[in-house]
């Protein structure tokens, strides 16, 4: 079984009101990712990823595009331990 490994990511740009939460979502779980997915304050979205590292690579790289009406300005990635996640959450 290939290694789960966890990313904290954070995008900022035109990121909130633009659907970004809900395509992270749906494509996390088609990639078989787990996580979740917030608005902060400052109007950044803030994502926990956990999954296989090609998986995650995949993820990261759909978040520097994002969904058809955001404008990703800057992502940001931490590796932190996996903590075994399961399913996607938008909070």
């Amino acid at each position: 079984m290939e290694e789960t490994i966890r990313r904290h990511v954070y995008v900022s740009g035109g990121v909130q009101g633009v659907f970004f939460r809900d395509f992270t979502r749906r494509k996390a779980l088609a990639l078989g990712l787990a996580g979740w997915a917030r608005n902060l304050a400052d109007g950044r979205v803030e994502i926990v990823l956990e999954g296989a590292p090609g998986a995650v690579e995949t993820m990261l790289d759909l978040l520097r595009e994002g969904p058809p009406q955001a404008r990703v300005k800057d992502l940001s990635s931490n590796a932190e331990p996996a903590e075994g996640h399961s399913g996607f959450q938008v909070r």
